[in-house]
Formats: structure tokens, C-alpha cells, sequence
């Protein structure tokens, strides 16, 4: 106990660490192990896991590719496709459940956003609902008009 507990025995002191040892560092390179994707991807239970070459070729093919590195852990990543010009589209983005809630997913976006702020559209089409309030969140609205999309299982 510290002053002026230091003689109650049944006062007790604790304490919380509250320091963020993550060193989290961000990389637009595309260099990628296909180990590190299929963990990431097994991480948040995408199927696309399953498919690693394809996986990996698919992330070094993408026109732009932000990562979020914990030392030599991947623990996120968002990547677009994009006409050079015009439009560019979302087609992942995902943080490794251990490190959500703690602002990497926005630093993704505020990147991606970063990255294309002299483009007309910036487009994600979220598959799922619960995804959109985030979304909402970084500045996208919905857009009423409903793509087409052919899903190969």
C-alpha cells in the first residue's frame, strides 16, 4: 500500500496497466506470405481462407492494398480495385478480432479514403448489416441502387 494506506491492512491498492505496448505500423506493399493472409482471413472465418493461392494472388493484384502490421503479425488489411481515374471499390477490409475496437479498422479506411480523395466514387458493398453502422461511421453513405452479383460457391 502507498501513503497514507501503507499501515491500513485492509485497505488494498491495485492498478491496471493502461499503457498500449501494440506498435502497430501500416505498409502499402503487397508482398504477402500466403500464411499470413490465410491467418487473417481464418481469424474473421472468410471463406476466401480456404483458397490461399487465389487468395494471395487476388491481394497482390488489387490496385491498392493497406496492411496493419503488429510487428510481423498481419492483423489487417484493405484492399480496392479501381478504374485509375474514376472509381475505386472496397472489396476487403479486415482486423484480426484480437486487435478490433482499438482503431485499426478506421486507420484502414481513413488510408484507403486518403488514398483516393481525387476520385469521383469510393465504393464498399458490405455483405453484411451489422458492418454498415462502421461504415457510417467513416463518412460512406448508403447508396439505394442495388448491385448485381453472381456468388460461386
Amino acid at each position: 500500500n502507498y501513503p497514507p494506506y501503507e499501515s491500513m491492512t485492509e485497505s488494498i491498492c491495485m492498478e491496471m496497466d493502461i499503457s498500449n505496448d501494440m506498435q502497430i505500423t501500416y505498409k502499402t506493399t503487397k508482398n504477402f506470405q500466403s500464411h499470413d493472409l490465410v491467418e487473417l482471413f481464418h481469424s474473421v472465418n472468410w471463406i476466401s481462407a480456404n483458397y490461399p493461392t487465389k487468395l494471395e494472388k487476388a491481394i497482390n493484384n488489387s490496385a491498392t492494398v493497406i496492411s496493419a502490421w503488429d510487428g510481423n503479425k498481419l492483423i489487417g488489411l484493405m484492399n480496392a480495385l479501381d478504374d485509375s481515374s474514376l472509381t475505386a471499390y472496397v472489396h476487403y477490409l479486415l482486423v484480426h478480432p484480437n486487435y478490433q475496437k482499438s482503431g485499426i479498422g478506421r486507420t484502414l479506411v481513413n488510408h484507403m479514403k486518403d488514398h483516393y480523395k481525387d476520385y469521383l466514387y469510393l465504393l464498399i458493398m458490405a455483405e453484411k448489416e451489422d458492418v454498415v453502422e462502421f461504415y457510417t461511421k467513416q463518412e460512406f453513405t448508403i447508396n439505394t441502387a442495388t448491385p448485381l452479383i453472381i456468388m460461386r460457391t
